[in-house]
């Protein structure tokens, strides 16, 4: 009795300092740079809830208050011992290293995804070549009305809106696509391979129906400073899509929720390269792709220098 006395005493008068234990850890998990007065006040919360929880364990070992101190106690171990904040440092660390090895370990898939869009594009063009009058599937009236004149929708767009606003608007819409191809890998990878596929025969069907009228090379022309990045960065953000549907159907670690949190926290970092990249491409598309005053060399230049 004498010792239940004591233990619930003893509890009792911890209590208080237990129930701030969630406000506390909250602000120092949210704030990197810590002062000496929080540094030291950490360290000597972090031993007296060393001594609370050896002596919870003892004496109530499978209890609620047990769990919860054991979790208080894990969180500011990992508070402590997280290395310091640099943000130079993180910086480099993430594009000399991070991305650099998840790529590495994209590589299968990347070229899965290539292999995808690339075949893709052959139907397409079959499609179109074979059935010109289809053509209203892959493009839109004013296009097919354009190109049937002898001039390509994109001969007008610096008359439409300047350079700057169509580059904004061109690497938005190259943003969300990627998004999108890596979103959709949540269904088993499947939406991936949708988005990968019907790309890659839209853009086949398209470069059919500009042959068709002696304009295909007016395409390639526009599109040879920025489309092989886009391109690459398309299939790059379909094979971190696949890697978090390959995640749900063969997961790698204890449950399907902990790998697709693992697989969406990697390539999630790989995504912002791509932003990255598409930024530029955007900027490439709305200067460079539609002036005419651009010679083909320097776009070879620029496409494959950039890519």
């Amino acid at each position: 009795m004498s010792d239940n006395g004591g233990l619930q005493a003893w509890a009792t008068s911890r209590i208080a300092a237990w129930s701030d234990l969630g406000s506390i850890l909250d602000g120092l998990e949210r704030k990197r740079d810590h002062t000496v007065t929080e540094t030291l006040r950490a360290i000597e919360l972090y031993r007296a809830l060393g001594r609370d929880l050896s002596i919870v364990r003892r004496t109530l070992p499978t209890s609620r208050m047990t769990r919860a101190l054991a979790q208080s106690y894990a969180r500011l171990h990992a508070v402590i011992y997280r290395k310091p904040h640099n943000w130079r440092e993180r910086l480099r660390s993430l594009f000399r290293e991070e991305i650099p090895q998840v790529v590495r370990e994209l590589r299968g898939p990347i070229q899965f995804v290539a292999l995808v869009f690339a075949l893709a594009a052959a139907p397409g063009w079959w499609l179109i070549g074979t059935y010109p009058q289809l053509v209203g599937l892959v493009a839109s009236e004013q296009m097919i009305d354009g190109v049937e004149e002898g001039r390509l929708w994109t001969d007008d767009i610096l008359n439409v809106a300047p350079s700057s606003v169509i580059s904004v608007s061109i690497l938005a819409n190259n943003i969300t696509v990627s998004i999108v191809a890596f979103v959709l890998g949540v269904f088993f990878g499947l939406g991936t391979f949708y988005i990968i596929a019907m790309n890659g025969f839209m853009l086949g069907a398209i470069f059919a129906f500009t042959h068709q009228h002696g304009m295909a090379g007016e395409l390639l022309k526009f599109v040879l400073a920025h489309g092989l990045v886009e391109l690459s960065v398309i299939c790059i953000a379909g094979a971190a899509g696949m890697m978090l549907g390959e995640s749900l159907i063969r997961p790698t670690h204890a449950t399907r929720r902990e790998s697709f949190r693992h697989a969406a926290s990697k390539t999630s970092k790989v995504l912002l390269l791509c932003a990255l990249l598409l930024v530029v491409c955007g900027f490439i598309e709305g200067y460079v792709s539609p002036d005419p005053t651009f010679p083909m060399i320097s776009r070879v230049v620029i496409g494959f220098g950039w890519w």
